[in-house]
């Protein structure tokens, strides 16, 4: 499975987002020393119920252990992150 799919399937699994915007922005960051090629790159909005209530730290420690595996070495390089309330989003 591919790097953003994986990345969108847990997401959606675990946390039943109204939104979820994933970018991979791989190609930004080509000649950067630790681009190793496609998919290593991301950057993501989700937009949960799940965040109700959790301070921005939370939301990404719960973004992040969900993502642990694509995170590990060899994997993504680097993620921002944009996590929300749907109150929050519409506010926006």
């Amino acid at each position: 499975m591919r790097v953003a799919a994986s990345l969108r399937q847990k997401l959606e699994q675990s946390l039943a987002p109204i939104r979820l915007d994933i970018r991979d922005e791989s190609a930004r960051h080509a000649g950067h020393g630790a681009h190793a090629g496609e998919e290593s790159h991301f950057a993501l909005v989700v937009v949960s119920d799940a965040f109700t209530g959790k301070s921005r730290v939370e939301r990404h420690r719960i973004v992040h252990s969900l993502l642990a595996e694509e995170l590990s070495v060899g994997g993504v390089h680097a993620l921002a992150l944009t996590a929300l309330t749907p109150q929050e989003d519409r506010a926006a």
